[in-house]
C-alpha cells in the first residue's frame, strides 16, 4: 500500500538488492570451509567472542557461567559471522535452556554498541590512560576515571556521574541509591552502598552507566515490578542477555483495527506511568520509534525493548529544591521535520519541572497521529479507522491535539481524554467480539 521508494528507483533497489545477495552468495561459497565451521561451532562459549577478556571495560560477568557451558546458542543464521557486517546495532536471537528445566526459551543478545562504538571506546580508555589508542585494557582501566571511586568510597554520588548518560543527566542521590542497590552484576546486590561492590565491578558499572546504561534502566525498573521494559538476565563481558519479549510493534503497523487500538490505549498508559507514579521518578523516553517497542504474542503486552535514551528525573527532588519555574506545566513543543521518529525537547526542563507532557507528546507524534513516519510510511499506528470513527472525527481531533496541541496545556487533556476513549473502543470492540461469538455458539 505505501511504495517506499519511486517505481524506477524501486527497481534500481531490487537490482541492487540481487546483486547484492549474489555477491554473498558467492562469498560464501568461496568460504565455505569456515562457513561450516561458524556454524557448526557455539562461538558463546568462546572468551574472545564474549570480550570476556575485555574485563573490567565489560558490562559484567553474571551469565558468564551459562554462556561457557553452552546453555545459551545462537538461533540459526545468527551463527554465521560472514553476516556480521549486516547486523549493524549488534543485536542477536538465541536459544537459553537450563538442564534442569529441560527445553529451551528465546532470549535477545545485545553488545550494546555497534562494532565501531566498541572500537572507539577502546581507543578512549587506551588514550586516556597511556596517550596511545591501543593498549591492555585491564591495565589502562585502573587509569581512567571509571576507578575513580575504587577503594573505600561509600556512595556513588550525582557529582561524580551527572551528565555521563541520558540516565544521570540530572540523577538524584535517591536514584543512584536505587541503582547501586538493584546492580545485578554483583552477588552482594540488595546494599546501595558502593563499597560493597568490588573494585572490578564499580569499573563495569560506571562504564556501562557511560557507554549505555540500558541494563541498568532494565534493573533499575524491572519487569518483574510492573515496569514496561524487557527483563535483564546478565552479561558476559561485552554480551547483555534480555529476555524476548515478541515481533516489533512496526509488524502490527496493519493489524486488524481492534488490535491497534488496544496497542494504542496501551502505549498511552505506559506514557502514563513513565510519568506519574507512585515513586515520584519522572522517565523521559528521549528515542520512541515503532523500533523500540515490542509485543508480547501471548498476552499482547507492550514492552520498551530500547531503553538506551530515557532521561530520569526526580520530582520528589524538584519539589524540594524548587528550581525556577518549578511548578509551571511544561508543554513541549510540536516538531514537524522531515525526518523519521523526531523530537524537540530541552534535557534541563525535563530535570527541572514536576509536571512534563513529553511522553505523551513523544507517543502521539512519533507512534499514533497522522504526523508519525516510518519506514516510508505516514498515518501512525491508528491509520485507516473504521468509517464510523472517521466520521465522528473524536479520534482524529484528540490525536492532532496530543500531537501538536492548538489550546495552553491542550495535550495534558487531549492525553487524559484519548487514553479515557481508547479504553472505551477497546471495550467495545472485546463486547461486539463476545457478543458475535455467543451468537454464533448459540
Amino acid at each position: 500500500m505505501w511504495r517506499l521508494v519511486p517505481p524506477k528507483l524501486g527497481r534500481l533497489s531490487r537490482s541492487l538488492k540481487l546483486a547484492a545477495l549474489g555477491s554473498l552468495l558467492v562469498l560464501m561459497v568461496l568460504h565455505s570451509p569456515s562457513l561450516l565451521a561458524s556454524w557448526q561451532r557455539n562461538e558463546l562459549t568462546d572468551r574472545r567472542f564474549l570480550q570476556l577478556n575485555k574485563c573490567p571495560a565489560c558490562f559484567g560477568t553474571s551469565w558468564c557461567r551459562r554462556f561457557l557451558n553452552g546453555q545459551v546458542v545462537f538461533e540459526a543464521w545468527g551463527r554465521l559471522r560472514l553476516l556480521d557486517f549486516l547486523n549493524v546495532k549488534n543485536v542477536y536471537f538465541a536459544q537459553y535452556g537450563e538442564p534442569r528445566e529441560g527445553g529451551r526459551r528465546r532470549v535477545v543478545l545485545k553488545r550494546l554498541g555497534s562494532q565501531r562504538e566498541l572500537a572507539q571506546l577502546d581507543q578512549s580508555i587506551c588514550k586516556r590512560a597511556t596517550g596511545r589508542p591501543r593498549c591492555d585494557l585491564l591495565q589502562a582501566m585502573p587509569r581512567t576515571e571509571f576507578a575513580r571511586l575504587n577503594g573505600d568510597v561509600r556512595l556513588l554520588t550525582p557529582e561524580a556521574v551527572e551528565g555521563w548518560s541520558d540516565l544521570v543527566h540530572c540523577p538524584s542521590q535517591r536514584l543512584l541509591d536505587r541503582l547501586v542497590r538493584r546492580y545485578a552484576e554483583t552477588k552482594d546486590s540488595g546494599s546501595f552502598l558502593l563499597r560493597n561492590l568490588k573494585d572490578s565491578e564499580r569499573m563495569q558499572l560506571l562504564l556501562t552507566l557511560a557507554f549505555n546504561p540500558e541494563p541498568l534502566v532494565l534493573q533499575s525498573f524491572p519487569s518483574d515490578e510492573g515496569w514496561p521494559f524487557a527483563k535483564y538476565l546478565g552479561a558476559c563481558g561485552r554480551m547483555v542477555a534480555v529476555n524476548y519479549v515478541g515481533e516489533e510493534l512496526w509488524s502490527y503497523f496493519n493489524a486488524p483495527w481492534e488490535k491497534r487500538v488496544d496497542l494504542a490505549w496501551q502505549l498511552m498508559e505506559i506514557a502514563e506511568q513513565l510519568t506519574n507514579n507512585d515513586f515520584e521518578f519522572a522517565l523521559y523516553l528521549l528515542d520512541v520509534s515503532f523500533d523500540n517497542f515490542a509485543v508480547g504474542p501471548r498476552d499482547g503486552k507492550v514492552i520498551i525493548v530500547d531503553a538506551e535514551n530515557v532521561l530520569v528525573a526526580d520530582k520528589r527532588l524538584i519539589r524540594q529544591n524548587k528550581p525556577e519555574n518549578w511548578d509551571v506545566w511544561y508543554e513541549s513543543k510540536f516538531d514537524d521535520c522531515d525526518k523519521e521518529a523526531c523530537l524537540s525537547f530541552s534535557k534541563e526542563i525535563l530535570c527541572a519541572r514536576a509536571t512534563v507532557d513529553h511522553n505523551y507528546y513523544a507517543v502521539c507524534q512519533n507512534l499514533l497521529s497522522r504526523h508519525a513516519t516510518w519506514r516510508g510510511t505516514s498515518g501512525g499506528l491508528l491509520h485507516d479507522p473504521p468509517s464510523e470513527i472517521a466520521k465522528d472525527g473524536r479520534l482524529e481531533a484528540l490525536l492532532d491535539e496530543c500531537a501538536n496541541p492548538k489550546k495552553r496545556y491542550g495535550r495534558f487533556q487531549a492525553a487524559k481524554e484519548l487514553r479515557e476513549y481508547l479504553a472505551q473502543l477497546s471495550n467495545n470492540v472485546s463486547s461486539f467480539r463476545n457478543c458475535h461469538t455467543a451468537f454464533q455458539s448459540g
